[in-house]
């Protein structure tokens, strides 16, 4: 089908999947492919998980969206399910519909902060190469001018760093916020050091500065933990949320423990935390919490991590070192030319993996993925590797 009736924002591959199941896609001609990015992270249980569908149907004829100005029991019961797994018992929740809309919420609520605390012209200090969004604000808060070019302009409360230690010389009387990925994603899967990332947040502690957190895509047992912050062993005051938290249908949230920031009709959302979206929300952290509890989501994460070891010591030749934590993992290239050919002749073997700035190959497999797909999915990779360096020698 052409494409005349959309804008040309995607770079689009040229293939229509018809159906999934797990970790696998299939296309109008029952190819199968081996899913490592599970839509950016998104379908934490792969595709067509049966509790997931037997959620979506049972709601779906009951309820699916009411105004937020009535009261929605599973809105409630699904934010305190949220709170719970953080294990920061005195957040509250606001729920959204994106990422993008997570961190506006969060951005809002810095902002209320820092006029409630007659904190005048207040800056916010981000990281280069950070992700946070594309709406007007977020793309701002996004440390790349590349991805800014053209839409200004733009408010004037963002401050960049160039990494964790240049914060501190960022710092000044108007800093009112520091908002931050523990792990970049679209920054090239750059995990950040734990003792800075600590000691960081006790200097912030000591001046009254806020620390938000950006987990919308390491949020939701990602990093094999509930949070990224959970594996830092740091307590934010601000968190996002997003990707993974509802299986595939839209949500997010920002959640805080600061009392009297938002009160009445200084924010909200239309769909944002309707019935559909929260009762699957919370079917998806109650497998997933059972998976961590039992220790299935960790020895998913070792087996993954085990074969990605092993493809990177056979093809060195190709690559620097590997990247991230827990199920959001990256290889990075000695040669940025062959990012696209790798991704390339990865999707000519049927294995669909993910870009990560100009030289990272990027792995975010369903949070359920079997070994029996790890290692099929390696495999294709594998012959990938073979199959360009067979062109390259040519």
């Amino acid at each position: 089908m052409n494409n005349n009736y959309l804008f040309s924002v995607y770079k689009q591959i040229n293939i229509d999947f018809e159906y999934g199941k797990g970790s696998s896609l299939y296309d109008k001609k029952s190819n199968k492919y081996i899913d490592f990015t599970s839509g950016i992270g998104v379908n934490s249980l792969g595709h067509a998980h049966p509790k997931v569908i037997k959620t979506i149907n049972k709601q779906a004829n009951k309820l699916i969206h009411l105004s937020n100005i009535y009261s929605i029991k599973v809105q409630k019961e699904c934010a305190k399910k949220i709170v719970k797994l953080s294990t920061y018992e005195k957040m509250k929740c606001f729920f959204c519909n994106s990422g993008a809309e997570a961190n506006e919420a969060a951005i809002k609520f810095i902002r209320k902060y820092a006029y409630l605390n007659e904190i005048k012209n207040h800056k916010i200090i981000t990281i280069n190469n950070s992700f946070h969004g594309r709406t007007l604000t977020t793309l701002k808060a996004t440390a790349q001018e590349d991805k800014q070019k053209g839409f200004g302009p733009f408010t004037d409360e963002f401050i960049y760093a160039k990494d964790i230690e240049d914060i501190k010389n960022k710092i000044d009387e108007n800093t009112v916020a520091v908002m931050l990925e523990l792990v970049q994603g679209e920054g090239g899967i750059n995990a950040f050091d734990k003792k800075q990332i600590q000691t960081l947040t006790k200097e912030l502690k000591n001046k009254k500065i806020l620390l938000a957190i950006d987990e919308v895509q390491t949020g939701v047992y990602r990093t094999g933990e509930f949070l990224a912050s959970n594996y830092y062993e740091i307590k934010p005051d601000i968190i996002t949320l997003a990707k993974g938290l509802a299986g595939g249908l839209p949500i997010g949230v920002m959640m805080s423990d600061i009392e009297d920031v938002f009160t009445l009709g200084n924010h909200g959302s239309t769909f944002g935390g309707n019935p559909l979206c929260t009762r699957v929300a919370l079917e998806v952290l109650t497998i997933l919490e059972k998976r961590y509890k039992t220790k299935k989501l960790q020895k998913t994460v070792e087996i993954f991590q085990k074969e990605l070891d092993n493809f990177y010591l056979k093809n060195k030749e190709y690559f620097v070192c590997k990247t991230g934590i827990g199920l959001m993992l990256g290889l990075k290239l000695k040669d940025e030319n062959n990012l696209s050919k790798v991704f390339e002749e990865a999707l000519k073997h049927k294995l669909l993996v993910l870009k990560s700035g100009k030289d990272i190959i990027r792995f975010l497999p369903s949070l359920l993925i079997t070994e029996k797909e790890i290692k099929e999915g390696f495999r294709k990779l594998q012959k990938s590797i073979v199959k360009l360096n067979n062109k390259d020698k040519k």
